[in-house]
């Protein structure tokens, strides 16, 4: 078979003779399989090797993800069986129903049955991707439906509001399916937080998802004391406790992945509001420039973070990726001769091979103590999660001067912001100047989905109006969200981020030991070459990764 399928390989073009013959010399040194070597070395795709596999066998292989859907043939499977066979309905040819799963799945007789049996139509499969399958299906059966079946369920019969139920997401009361159901929506829909609000008449449930909050179907009132017990027990909370703010930590399996979620109870007028940070652990695994960051600000960022000594701070507001960035920095810096570690509140990744210590404000474990103590633990690289007082900064700066490259955050509106605000913080002017390496603002905008945006024209007089700037260089290409079923027809799918990074040169170095405003520093760091967000947001416009309004909506 693997002979057979490489052969196709070079007949259709995908691969060369010469890199055949290479990757079976390879293959029959290290014992793997000719086509694992062929992909391992890039020389084809897993998906092109899938589909020759699975069409010398005699069967279809089709593009899930692009292949239209005949709503009847989806009609013919719940969510729940769907999901249960890893298949997805895609048509009828005549009478038979035609159904996208894996290969594994296509060989296997009794799932045919099974769903001949359910849909009563005879089945013919047509191998897909598995990932693309499991995307697919979470794009045509949404949780609504099920969801509401289930709040009936438990408005039915009272008894199936059990909040003590076990916590396995097998179990098959109404309220503890409710729950899973929720918390599995908004991880496929790949929503950042899940807000269950409670309301005078019903839960409010809302999604944030590339940033902005997506209003989700209401939960009745009747239900609410059960959701919001059940979502406590889970978290590890004291479900007696209403009165005061708690916080607690969760996780769950989503498509095999283990997904831990922040959650923080607050007592409002109509009830414990329940938010829940959800924290993939892909996104601290992620490298600069998958972030966004672009070639020429990337080079000066790598530049700073590849001496041995300094202090590199990211800035920008709540929510615009200032840890994924430090985290992806640490990624590019980590390595087995140097002792990294961190002090964060909340540690929100948990990475392997770096020490993280969490504060504990209570116990008297705050950024300032824990970083006196980490400092007589032999680090090389220090991260702190965010300068919040003097006494913290004093000691990153010292830090700093004495040897250690330090990584940490700062709540400012840009990056010349940085410097002011740390000598607000009765920072000596000079010292700043000294261990300051460099400074980088960002801000987060929703990434146009691929396989949706269209192209339009922008006039002169649009473009002046919002005073947009030609990238030198480039020949702008405007694009505009439409929306499809791979971006839950937002016309968006994922973020980038926008930087501005501002090394800190002799110059600037002088203006902030006389006390310059963030105005002066910005100007001569705009002098001295550094590009804005608002320039770098035009950049990515030009490129056709974003709108101008989304470069409007998170940049003043």
């Amino acid at each position: 078979m693997t002979t057979s399928v490489a052969d196709v390989l070079v007949a259709e073009g995908l691969i060369t003779g010469d890199q055949l013959d290479a990757a079976k010399a390879t293959a029959s040194v290290v014992g793997e399989p000719v086509l694992n070597i062929l992909v391992q070395q890039g020389a084809v795709s897993k998906k092109e090797v899938v589909r020759c596999t699975v069409e010398a066998a005699g069967l279809d292989f089709v593009e899930v993800m692009d292949v239209p859907v005949d709503p009847t043939a989806v009609a013919l499977l719940t969510g729940d069986q769907a999901r249960k066979y890893g298949v997805v309905p895609i048509g009828f040819d005549k009478d038979v129903l035609i159904i996208a799963s894996d290969s594994q799945t296509a060989m296997n007789w009794q799932v045919r049955d099974d769903l001949q049996a359910i849909t009563r139509h005879p089945v013919r499969f047509a191998c897909a991707m598995k990932t693309e399958i499991q995307i697919r299906l979470n794009l045509l059966y949404r949780a609504e439906a099920e969801l509401g079946e289930l709040v009936r369920d438990m408005l039915e019969d009272e008894s199936a509001i059990d909040i003590l139920a076990p916590v396995a997401s097998s179990s098959d009361a109404p309220l503890v399916r409710y729950v899973n159901l929720l918390l599995n929506q908004a991880i496929s829909d790949n929503a950042s937080d899940i807000h269950v609000e409670p309301s005078e008449n019903n839960i409010r449930i809302r999604f944030r998802i590339d940033g902005v909050l997506k209003e989700m179907a209401p939960a009745p009132k009747e239900i609410q004391s059960a959701v919001i017990s059940r979502l406590k027990i889970m978290s590890d909370m004291d479900i007696a406790e209403r009165r005061i703010p708690q916080d607690g930590r969760l996780s769950v399996v989503s498509r095999g992945r283990k997904i831990d979620l922040r959650v923080s109870c607050l007592p409002t007028v109509w009830g414990e509001k329940i938010v829940m940070r959800i924290l993939d652990n892909t996104a601290a695994q992620m490298a600069l420039p998958e972030l966004g960051f672009s070639p020429e600000n990337l080079t000066k960022w790598r530049d700073a973070y590849e001496r041995p000594y300094g202090m590199l701070v990211v800035s920008g507001p709540t929510g615009s990726g200032k840890s994924t960035t430090l985290y992806a920095t640490l990624n590019a810096v980590a390595r087995p001769e140097v002792n990294i570690v961190t002090v964060e509140d909340p540690v929100e990744y948990r990475i392997p091979g770096i020490n993280q210590v969490q504060t504990h404000h209570k116990a008297g474990l705050t950024f300032a103590s824990a970083l006196r103590s980490i400092l007589r633990a032999d680090p090389d690289i220090i991260l702190i999660g965010e300068i919040r007082d003097h006494e913290t900064a004093q000691i990153a700066i010292e830090s700093a001067l004495t040897g250690h490259l330090v990584l940490t955050t700062l709540h400012t509106n840009d990056a010349p912001s940085v410097i002011t605000r740390l000598t607000e913080m009765d920072i000596e002017p000079f010292l700043v100047a000294s261990a300051l390496e460099c400074a980088t603002g960002q801000r987060l905008a929703r990434r146009l989905c691929t396989k949706c945006r269209r192209q339009v024209d922008k006039s002169p007089a649009e473009l002046a109006a919002v005073q947009f700037q030609t990238p030198a260089g480039i020949e702008p290409t405007f694009y505009e969200p439409v929306g499809c079923t791979s971006c839950a027809n937002t016309g968006y799918r994922g973020r980038l981020a926008m930087h501005e990074v501002m090394r800190m040169t002799e110059d600037i170095g002088k203006m902030a030991v006389r006390h310059a405003s963030s105005d002066e520093v910005r100007r001569e760091a705009i002098d001295q070459g550094m590009r804005t967000l608002r320039q770098d947001g035009w950049l990515k416009v030009a490129q056709g990764l974003t709108t101008i309004g989304e470069v409007l909506r998170v940049i003043a």
